[in-house]
Parts: structure tokens; sequence; C-alpha cells
């Protein structure tokens, strides 16, 4: 056993010898770190890909990992950024063993920098339901796999939990913060985690009423916590990009995007990594806000949206 493994053990092994209750791992784990977490402690692995199909929980997943689909945690396709009701959300843990001090570790594909954000959105609706062990495996399957490490295709059917989800506001945005915030009442950043031309309105969601933007909103986009990969970077340097970006713990930042996929990725970064105290999700984001009919900012004017149409079209 090496020190980095003693390291982990200590952590998840108490002076007893009996598992602690609380594990406390970091919000990123490397392939070799959940190697070592596997060996010495007894981790819920949720593997959030789809069940089937290629690229699936059931074409190769890390043993004893539970197919938790993303989907389980997103709304209807009309407004996939909605949250699922507290209830909702207790049925959906307790089937997949969920408890509030087992360590629970996310995993996705890692396919490209726009997949982290699923697994960033479902750590944020599992930190607000009450669970706070988590991680995510930093690269996705994708990175456990070129690292050379073992998949299974053993289904695994977990036992049900008795959790209660009693879900926690202090990482949520709701509509009225939001409108506090534009209206002046609140002081915050709005923080627009889309691609620029969303941000200019030249572009949109199909489930959203028009382009545009939340009105004194900026824009940083969610890839710019990358490098060459799609494994994110790591909190030193997340805290010095936010530094550099200007965010801190002065005021509340709300992170928005489209439905709330890519500003989960804002989110985890200046909250897990940078370790910002008041970063908040909108998780409905512009498709519910926009299908609201809410006052924007960027919206383009009828020859604009004309010409938009005509270019989406060739």
């Amino acid at each position: 056993m090496n020190m980095r493994t003693v390291a982990l053990a200590a952590v998840l092994v108490g002076p007893t010898g009996l598992a602690a209750a609380q594990t406390d791992l970091p919000p990123l784990l490397a392939p070799a770190d959940l190697v070592e977490v596997l060996e010495v402690g007894d981790p819920l692995v949720l593997d959030i890909r789809a069940a089937e199909g290629a690229a699936s929980y059931a074409t190769g997943h890390i043993e004893g990992a539970v197919s938790a689909p993303y989907a389980l945690f997103r709304g209807p396709e009309e407004n996939p950024g909605q949250l699922p009701s507290a209830a909702e959300l207790t049925e959906t843990l307790q089937s997949l063993g969920v408890t509030l001090d087992r360590p629970t570790v996310i995993v996705y594909q890692g396919a490209d920098v726009s997949d982290f954000g699923a697994a960033a959105r479902v750590y944020w609706t599992l930190k607000s339901s009450g669970v706070s062990d988590l991680a995510i495996l930093n690269g996705g399957i994708n990175a456990w796999t070129e690292a050379r490490l073992t998949v299974d295709q053993t289904s695994i059917t977990p036992e049900p939990s008795a959790i209660e989800v009693s879900f926690s506001d202090e990482w949520l945005a709701t509509e009225e913060d939001v409108q506090a915030v534009v209206s002046g009442e609140e002081a915050g950043t709005l923080v627009d985690a889309r691609p620029e031309e969303f941000w200019r309105g030249d572009a949109m969601h199909p489930a959203a009423a028009q382009p545009g933007t939340l009105p004194q909103s900026e824009y940083f986009v969610h890839s710019s916590w990358f490098g060459d990969g799609p494994a994110i970077i790591d909190a030193e340097a997340a805290r010095e990009l936010a530094a550099e970006a200007g965010y801190t713990d002065d005021a509340q930042i709300i992170s928005f995007c489209n439905t709330g996929h890519w500003a989960a990725t804002n989110w985890f970064a200046l909250s897990e990594l940078a370790g910002l105290d008041n970063v908040k999700l909108y998780p409905e984001s512009m498709v519910g806000w926009s299908n609201a009919g809410y006052e924007m900012a960027n919206v383009p004017g009828p020859l604009r949206r004309i010409w938009q149409q005509i270019t989406n079209v060739f």
C-alpha cells in the first residue's frame, strides 16, 4: 500500500478500524484515486450514462457501479432543466440505494467538455438532497479505460435505501431569486455558461421561446474550466481562474445556461473547486425563463430573426 492509499484509508476508516460515517472525498477523483477508494472503502458508484446502447452502462462499467441514467435527474423534454420534485427525487434515490452517509462517486462518459455538465448537475442535485460526501470521476469512463483499468458488464441491482429528500435551497436559484437580482433588490452576478453566440442572441435552444439572455448578465463559457481534454482543471487552477474573472464571495453568483447543464459545470468549478461560498445554480435557465415570458436581453429584432432562420436552414 503506497502513501496515497494510506492517506485515503485514513480518511475512509476511523481510528477504531470501523468505517467512518463521513469520509470527506475530494470533489474530483482521478482514475488511480478511485481505484484506491474502492480498495479501502465501500463507495456507491453511480454510472449516469444511458442504461443501454452505444457507449452505455451495458457496454462496460466500473465493477459494482449502479446504472443511474442522467434522465432520472432531469425534467421533461419541453423543460429539461426543471428540477424533479422532492417526492420524485426521493423515489429515484431510494431505488438507486443512495444514502446520506455513504460516499458516492459519479461516473459519466467523458466524451467532451460538454459531457461534464451531466456529472456536475447530478452532483449538485445529490448535494442539495443532503448527500454530502460526493466526488466525480474526472474524465469519466473514458479516462478509466485510457488508464487501462478494467470494466464489467454485470448489471447491479442495488438494495433500496430509506432516504427522504428535503431539497436545500442553499445552492438553488429560483426565478424569484433571478428577478430580485435583475430588479436590483438583491446584489448578485448573473453568469451565462453558454457559448457567446447564445449570450448574444445568435443561437437558441430548441425548447426556448426566443433567443437572448438574462438582463445584466455576463458570460463565462463552461469550457473555460478545461485544458486540452475532457478532464476539468484542479482546485488550484480553478481558484486562479475565478480570481482572474473577478468572482469572489462578496455577492452571490447565479449560474445559468439553456437548461442547467453547462451552468452546472460553472457552479461546480466555482463552488466545489474554487471554494466560493455563495454560488447558486438556476436549473431551468433560459428555457424556463423565456417560456415564462420574463424580460430578456440581446433579443434579436424581426429582421435578424428571419436571417437567423434562413442561415440555420442552410
